[in-house]
């Protein structure tokens, strides 16, 4: 007993002042743990958490992807929509009626019902009005109802219409699984270089609703990875980043089946690009069978297993 207690006032003293420089570094992130991150790496850990952050948040916004209830093809002609038996378009939520929708050509025409409280835009609806599609710059009208609970709009894909829906209580929204990811590495963040391609070529890239579309393809993005080099077709959608749809050996394999998507910040002037594969994510049809998501083409199947990013989210067997 004596020996025991020599030995706790001994280890007092250094105990108490470890005690106090934990509580010091009680705010800073850790790594394996216990041991304080440097400068950088505590930097990269907010960067990859804050769009970890941000990348759920968007997912769960009443109009995110978790959000669609419904993607309706739309043939020429008058089709009623409401959650009624009696309806063409049928809606899993929302009013009994809704309205009709009527498609003659390239025009795209919407007569709100008499009773069903609907807007346009953000602002009453009580007339019919013709509807701008997703193709318009301007972007879709937006139908809303259910108290502007729920949302619809015209898109259009490989020359037809369908009307799409969003409901702010959407299974797919309200039993939202939450997202499973690799621990984010530093050596997935690597340094690529951006080959230009001719300006105006476009590439035929294959979407999930069996169709083809030729997306602008600004050039080829290159990187190492082991010594070996790799190469992926970057695609612009007007948004001021490379846009990656690329496979790799992990899809099926703890990613998802179909590929993942990755945004990269435009190359600097001398054509270098950072590829921060931890911020690959899934494509919304991962999350619903309403998305009409583009396809890796084949130029993007990578014969390397990226560890890094979003793995395959699993839904909710009740949603």
């Amino acid at each position: 007993m004596i020996r025991i207690g020599h030995m706790l006032r001994f280890f007092a003293v250094p105990c108490a002042a470890a005690l106090l420089l934990a509580a010091c570094h009680r705010n800073e992130p850790v790594v394996n743990g216990n041991k304080p991150m440097d400068a950088a790496a505590s930097a990269f850990a907010h960067e990859e958490q804050a769009w970890r952050e941000k990348r759920r948040s968007d997912l769960l916004k009443p109009e995110g992807w978790t959000s669609l209830i419904g993607l309706h093809w739309l043939d020429p002609g008058s089709h009623y929509i409401g959650s009624d038996g009696g309806n063409g378009i049928h809606l899993s939520m929302g009013p009994g009626n809704l309205g009709m929708i009527e498609i003659a050509g390239k025009q795209v025409r919407f007569v709100p019902d008499k009773v069903t409280a609907s807007t346009l835009d953000g602002q009453p609806l009580q007339a019919a009005t013709t509807l701008r599609t997703d193709a318009d710059p301007a972007g879709p009208s937006v139908i809303g109802f259910d108290g502007d609970k729920g949302h619809a709009t015209v898109i259009e894909r490989n020359d037809r219409y369908a009307l799409r829906v969003k409901h702010a209580e959407a299974p797919g929204r309200v039993h939202f699984a939450g997202l499973d990811y690799w621990p984010a590495d530093p050596a997935w963040k690597i340094q690529g270089k951006f080959i230009p391609h001719p300006e105006g070529r476009t590439i035929e890239v294959a979407n999930v609703i069996g169709g083809m579309d030729a997306m602008a393809n600004p050039g080829v993005v290159e990187f190492q990875r082991d010594g070996r080099i790799y190469r992926i077709e970057a695609l612009d959608e007007g948004e001021g980043v490379l846009f990656l749809v690329f496979a790799d050996r992990t899809n099926g394999h703890g990613s998802y089946g179909a590929g993942r998507f990755l945004d990269a910040p435009l190359p600097d002037a001398h054509g270098n690009v950072t590829l921060d594969f931890n911020q690959s994510r899934n494509p919304p049809c991962a999350f619903t069978a309403f998305a009409t998501c583009p396809l890796p083409p084949p130029e993007n199947r990578v014969d390397l297993a990226i560890t890094a990013g979003e793995k395959a989210y699993h839904k909710p067997t009740h949603s």
